[in-house]
């Protein structure tokens, strides 16, 4: 029976993300597999010893290293330069839980929760979990990322009650050279010859638990994680191209969805999950796409469909992209028959689907722009108004997606207030739109506009602006940070470019 092992992977020592954004010129690539059988805490304390030998030996060579799974950032904080890369895509195998695994057993349901490895993508996570008759309540629009990657950076949806996918997380397993261990709030989760059987020491503490929620690839290695789960449940969306007036912003600042959904989406429900896209020329009085997901009860009767014809993917990136680089110089009504070419006839007839059949991978968004920034809520109108104006007059040709979530969850969670508005410009690359998002950014500073950027996109983010962002919870991460990797020579090993460029690396 094979153990978790690493295995150097021979080939180009040039590598591309995903959507490639960005390259590494590596000294090395390395696979992390998982084993073929046996006991998930077994196959996890394997492929942990074994990735800690692998961080040892990094240590002694004096170069950089990054772990990878789905390469989905396009900030490019997966990168590292003349170091050696770890894919970890093929360690990632999902495992159930028994009562006695748990510190409470009588406390918990063993069936809410689920043991992943560090490699598994959101897509693999949902079928394990259809299995099973759970489901997730949030992820991002796509399912390509593995689920630590799409922590790591925060990664948001639309859930008008969910923050990021990271609200998922109960217990973290992180590897450094120095130690193997195993990361829950201070109430504690997990018994101790559970975590033992990990290969890990426990480490029960509020702050190093917030850390690990978002690590921004900093703090170590993850290489497991426990998840919890909620029972499977149905969505119906509903897809429309509607009149977009200020008093619709205003509505939703209010937070008052039901109202918004009563005028433009499905009477009489509550809505789930609320997406804006409108544009930075026009982003009230003209029209804007809405896309609404109500929930309902589960049941086996309803007809399966493809994820596209769920909305599944659908996006300002996936809708806009293309035409937008075909023609660049398109601006408002252009933005506007784009969206009405898009949408259709739109989606309003009943369909219904689990979360994970809503979601599906995304094609590579090479020579596009994507980038998002979080603020209150409370403060939405004033925002969009502030952020349309400098970016269209600075000739960014893009469009914004807005996307409503709770806030906390992690220490550098982006979305930081209890309610967030998570807002994406999307569109096409180059350095016009790159300049226009730029001079954006510095218009909101100077008017002292509260906001935050997201990790996995495009942010140019600096020291200055990530202290800002974060302050005093950007202290308690470093401290944790500190913790876990004591020695200099220790987090030298995470300084990549990109992280150093944060602020979150010496």
């Amino acid at each position: 029976m094979a153990t978790a092992h690493i295995v150097e992977l021979e080939g180009r020592r040039e590598w591309e993300n995903y959507h490639r954004t960005g390259t590494s010129h590596l000294k090395k690539r390395y696979g992390l597999r998982s084993g073929d059988g046996g006991r998930g805490r077994d196959d996890i304390a394997q492929a942990a010893s074994e990735v800690q030998k692998w961080l040892l030996a990094a240590k002694e060579e004096g170069v950089p290293v990054r772990p990878v799974g789905g390469a989905w950032s396009l900030s490019n904080i997966q990168l590292v330069q003349n170091g050696w890369m770890l894919n970890t895509r093929r360690f990632n195998r999902c495992f159930r839980l028994a009562g006695h695994d748990f510190a409470r057993p009588g406390s918990v349901d063993p069936g809410a929760f689920m043991l992943i490895e560090g490699g598994v993508q959101v897509d693999e996570v949902n079928d394990k979990l259809q299995e099973i008759e759970r489901s997730l309540v949030t992820t991002g629009a796509s399912n390509g990322q593995t689920f630590p990657g799409a922590c790591a950076t925060g990664t948001h949806g639309s859930v008008l009650t969910a923050g990021g996918i990271q609200q998922h997380v109960r217990a973290v397993q992180i590897v450094t050279p120095g130690g193997i261990y195993w990361i829950e709030p201070s109430a504690g989760l997990m018994s101790d010859d559970f975590i033992r059987e990990t290969g890990s020491a426990p480490v029960r503490d509020d702050d190093a638990f917030a850390a690990a929620l978002v690590a921004v690839g900093s703090l170590g290695i993850v290489t497991a994680m426990v998840i919890e789960s909620v029972p499977r449940y149905l969505v119906r969306p509903w897809l429309k191209l509607i009149d977009f007036a200020r008093d619709d912003v205003e509505t939703l600042e209010r937070g008052d969805f039901r109202a918004f959904s009563e005028k433009h989406g499905l009477k009489g429900h509550d809505p789930y999950f609320v997406m804006v896209i409108t544009t930075p020329y026009r982003p009230w009085g003209g029209k804007a796409v809405a896309r609404i997901l109500y929930q309902f009860p589960y049941h086996s009767r309803y007809e399966h469909v493809e994820p596209g014809k769920l909305g599944a993917g659908y996006d300002a990136q996936s809708m806009m992209a293309w035409a937008l680089r075909q023609f660049p110089w398109a601006r408002g009504q252009i933005l506007q028959l784009i969206m009405r070419l898009g949408v259709g006839k739109g989606i309003t007839e009943e369909r219904y689907g689990t979360w994970g059949e809503t979601l599906e991978s995304s094609r590579p968004t090479a020579d596009s722009f994507s980038a998002a920034l979080f603020c209150d809520r409370a403060r939405l109108v004033h925002t969009l108004e502030a952020l349309c104006t400098a970016f269209s007059r600075a000739g960014g040709s893009t469009a914004v997606t807005l996307r409503f979530v709770k806030g906390g969850y992690g220490l550098l969670s982006p979305a930081r207030w209890e309610n967030s508005v998570a807002i994406d410009c999307d569109g096409p690359g180059g350095e016009g739109t790159l300049r226009a998002y730029r001079k954006m950014l510095d218009a909101l500073e100077r008017q002292g506009i509260e906001h935050t950027l997201h990790w996995g996109k495009i942010n140019n983010l600096t020291p200055a602006r990530v202290a800002a962002n974060y302050g005093d919870d950007l202290s308690r991460w470093r401290a944790v940070r500190d913790r876990l990797l004591p020695d200099p020579a220790d987090r030298r090993l995470f300084a990549t470019e990109e992280l150093r460029a944060f602020g979150l690396a010496d």
